[in-house]
């Protein structure tokens, strides 16, 4: 996973786990990022992709490319079922380092500052 993708996911996350973001957006995002990358990426997102493959099993469709031959990965377009939100939010936390488990995404400095600075400003209004 290329930092600025990583980074991308962590601060999703972080937003999924205070409630600034919806399980659906984190679900097709993290599923792309899933499908798109390989070896310590695809290592990093297990945790929320057995989740979602458990969830919503299904969220991939292969689709034949044009003028060519093989398929083309798309997400399928559908809600993630709300009864699974809890393991999502389990999973969400794990990945960024929670909980053990596995290889874990942890916040880089800058992004651990522009948090303090934006709670700062926010605790200020």
């Amino acid at each position: 996973m290329a930092s600025s993708s990583s980074s991308a996911i962590k601060e999703l996350l972080a937003g999924y786990l205070t409630g600034r973001v919806k399980a659906d957006r984190v679900v097709t995002t993290v599923a792309e990022a899933y499908y798109e990358n390989r070896g310590t990426a695809r290592e990093q997102l297990q945790p929320l992709m057995d989740v979602i493959e458990r969830a919503a099993p299904g969220m991939v469709d292969l689709v034949r490319t044009e003028g060519g031959a093989g398929f083309d990965i798309r997400l399928a377009e559908r809600p993630f079922p709300k009864q699974y939100e809890a393991e999502l939010r389990r999973a969400a936390e794990t990945v960024l380092g929670g909980t053990g488990g596995g290889t874990v995404l942890q916040p880089g400095f800058l992004v651990r500052l522009a948090r303090a600075v934006r709670r700062l400003f926010s605790a200020s209004a």
